[in-house]
């Protein structure tokens, strides 16, 4: 059996914070994991974009930038190269691979979903043998979203809870695991 974690909530709510103290404490338990992170860009105080980084290489690029030609989220033109040379090839070498067996997606939102390889790559591991934890738009309605929503143990990130999710995931990731 393989874990399945969706991570949702309200925006700035802390989903991304808790993955990534979820990342670090895989790390200290020295456990393997790889797939993308997404973190805000700011300028002067102002979010004006988002980065992308493949969480094994460190690799890094622009996801959406307030300046950047292709497709557009509100005011972000997404940057359909880096999403697909950096997210899409982070998840889909990891399917070629014995090690990590920990794939995390951070996020699968709007921007991310203007990329079809970007898609393609999630949908490859959903149907892999991979664990995953993945981060989703708590209110899209896309295909591959509403299908994690309903295949996938669905985690809502509040302020209630943010503080423990971080430990109630890294153990079931132990409990899978180990």
């Amino acid at each position: 059996m393989n874990l399945r974690i969706g991570i949702t909530g309200k925006p700035k709510i802390g989903k991304s914070t808790v993955i990534k103290e979820v990342i670090m404490r895989l790390k200290a338990e020295g456990i393997a994991v790889g797939g993308m992170l997404t973190s805000e860009i700011h300028e002067e105080g102002r979010r004006i974009g988002f980065s992308i980084e493949d969480i094994n290489t460190g690799v890094k690029g622009i996801l959406a930038h307030v300046h950047q030609r292709g497709p557009k989220i509100g005011k972000y033109g997404v940057n359909l190269t880096d999403l697909d040379s950096i997210g899409a090839h982070s998840i889909t070498n990891l399917l070629a691979r014995p090690e990590p067996r920990i794939i995390i997606v951070d996020e699968i939102g709007p921007m991310e979903l203007k990329s079809s390889k970007f898609i393609e790559a999630v949908e490859n591991a959903v149907e892999s043998e991979k664990h995953l934890i993945v981060s989703v738009h708590q209110r899209s309605d896309h295909e591959l979203v509403r299908l994690i929503k309903s295949t996938f143990e669905i985690v809502e990130v509040t302020e209630q809870n943010r503080n423990e999710l971080p430990t109630i995931i890294l153990n079931q990731c132990l409990a899978m695991i180990v």
